[in-house]
């Protein structure tokens, strides 16, 4: 064998060892994903089962107000929809968009029954109420925290799988750019939906 016989045998064993390096940090970089996305699912089915509680305890203050509180129950079973979707497929974009708008949804749906509690003082001073709304409160910020690793991970592909020249690998093997789960709203935004008492 020839030495330009060599150097071919010894790039194309360099370029297949290069491809399976690329395509298993893919692989494991998904992974990191759908790892993240527990973290945050877990909280957000401790969410969608506080807020029917949180509907309850309202209902005996709020019976004449039934299109808000069922408005809370359709949003709620909108984002349970969407998380289940992300859950199946984490690194699906599309499935990511919709959550966070079903997300945004349920916070909107969720402030205008907030804001309600504030016009009557005894579903304000309600123990059950103010106890619900403080676990809530607790597991939006759990959200939060896993987002922000679930956002990272997201990161972390993205670049991976964008860069050249793990870019044809990525588009060989259908690799193609996650969506991050961004905050539905700002710190600032969010306040007025936390009910104080």
């Amino acid at each position: 064998m020839s030495s330009n016989h060599w150097m071919f045998l010894v790039a194309a064993a360099v370029l297949v060892f290069w491809a399976v390096g690329a395509y298993n940090r893919l692989v494991r970089l998904k992974n990191v994903i759908a790892n993240a996305f527990g973290q945050i699912d877990v909280q957000l089915k401790r969410r969608y089962d506080l807020i029917p509680n949180l509907v309850e305890a309202a209902k005996k203050y709020l019976q004449h107000e039934r299109e808000t509180l069922e408005a809370v129950i359709a949003a709620r079973n909108q984002a349970r929809n969407a998380s289940d979707a992300v859950r199946s497929r984490p690194t699906h974009a599309g499935s990511v968009t919709a959550l966070v708008a079903a997300e945004q949804v349920l916070d909107r749906s969720l402030g205008n029954l907030f804001a309600l509690a504030e016009a009557y003082p005894e579903l304000k001073a309600d123990e059950t109420i103010r106890e619900l709304s403080e676990e809530l409160t607790s597991t939006e910020n759990r959200v939060t925290f896993a987002r922000q690793a679930y956002n990272d991970a997201v990161f972390d592909y993205n670049n991976a799988q964008g860069q050249f020249p793990a870019v044809l690998i990525a588009r060989i093997f259908s690799f193609v750019p996650s969506a991050m789960l961004q905050s539905t709203e700002s710190a600032a935004e969010r306040q007025p939906l936390r009910v104080q008492m």
